[in-house]
């Protein structure tokens, strides 16, 4: 099979340093809910409990979606607005639990 071949399912998954700061910009707007569910998910394994999303600010359609699935997460215990020297609404601030609540 050439490059020319190959379709984005063939690709290798992207691997991302677990660094507790997850900027979107560069996903595929279809993507992005898993990519950040499954970073959540990475850096409680880690032990990092705050963590920043970054969404941008645009229209706050990326930002909706981002806070939808953390109020749909146990182990999220609180997010808010990163302050202006972080992003201010361009970016959200995350807090997890070490244990996810049953």
């Amino acid at each position: 099979m050439t490059a020319d071949d190959s379709s984005p399912d063939d690709a290798e998954p992207v691997r991302l340093p677990i660094t507790g700061e997850l900027d979107l910009h560069s996903f595929d707007p279809r993507e992005a809910m898993d990519v950040v569910d499954d970073y959540l998910d990475e850096c409680r394994r880690r032990g990092i409990l705050e963590v920043r999303i970054v969404h941008g600010r645009g229209r706050g359609v990326r930002r909706a979606e981002v806070r939808r699935l953390l109020a749909g997460r146990a182990d999220v215990v609180a997010f808010r607005d990163a302050p202006p020297v972080s992003g201010g609404w361009g970016a959200t601030l995350v807090e997890l639990s070490a244990r996810v609540a049953e």
